[in-house]
């Protein structure tokens, strides 16, 4: 049973068919007229706050950043630039980016789309998508029993991880350090943060 979808973009977020899931955004929103962008963004929208898998989410903000960025501002008129509402900038500034959001979007639907406001709502959803990916990981590698010794560390000494007294020291003849090849997993790597072994950050549960 084919399952039908509100909008042609969440279509290509949400569907189980391959052909579709893989179709490009550009390729609708170029020939799109302002008022069919303004309709896929609010369907995107719509969707993102509703939608309970985090990689739909996170590609419905990125969507729809896509659309404020670079589609919407070629149908607005170049001498119309708009000003963005104070307290929505004081949010975006605050990384409040849902708070910024819902503020712009009162104030176009009041107003009308403008470019400023497109600017300042393609801002805060890719923000926001990024955000919303940190928040996942920062859970997953707390919840992790095998990452918990990254939070309970209060002193460099308590570090469970050691380097080997050779690494340390100097060769007499040249003077030059050790290099060190690491083939550890990445978790382990002394190089990288505690977050870098989730590799594919819009999981549900990396």
């Amino acid at each position: 049973m084919n399952t039908v979808f509100p909008n042609r973009l969440v279509e290509i977020i949400a569907s189980s068919i391959d052909e579709v899931r893989d179709s490009s955004i550009d390729a609708i929103c170029e020939t799109a007229s302002l008022a069919e962008l303004l309709d896929h963004a609010s369907a995107l929208d719509a969707f993102r706050r509703s939608e309970p898998n985090l990689y739909h989410r996170v590609r419905a903000l990125f969507f729809l950043q896509s659309i404020y960025r670079y589609h919407l501002p070629k149908r607005l008129p170049a001498d119309d630039a708009g000003l963005i509402p104070y307290d929505g900038y004081e949010h975006l500034l605050g990384r409040r980016f849902l708070e910024a959001i819902d503020v712009f979007l009162q104030h176009q639907q009041n107003v009308g789309p403008s470019d400023s406001i497109a600017s300042a709502l393609a801002a805060a959803y890719h923000q926001l998508g990024f955000q919303t990916l940190a928040d996942q990981v920062r859970r997953s590698v707390r919840t992790f029993r095998g990452n918990q010794w990254m939070f309970r560390l209060g002193h460099p000494a308590d570090h469970p991880l050691r380097l080997r007294p050779e690494m340390l020291a100097a060769d007499p003849a040249t003077g030059t350090m050790p290099i060190l090849r690491e083939r550890t997993a990445v978790r382990m790597d002394f190089s990288h943060s505690a977050w870098s072994d989730i590799f594919f950050l819009g999981m549900d549960f990396p």
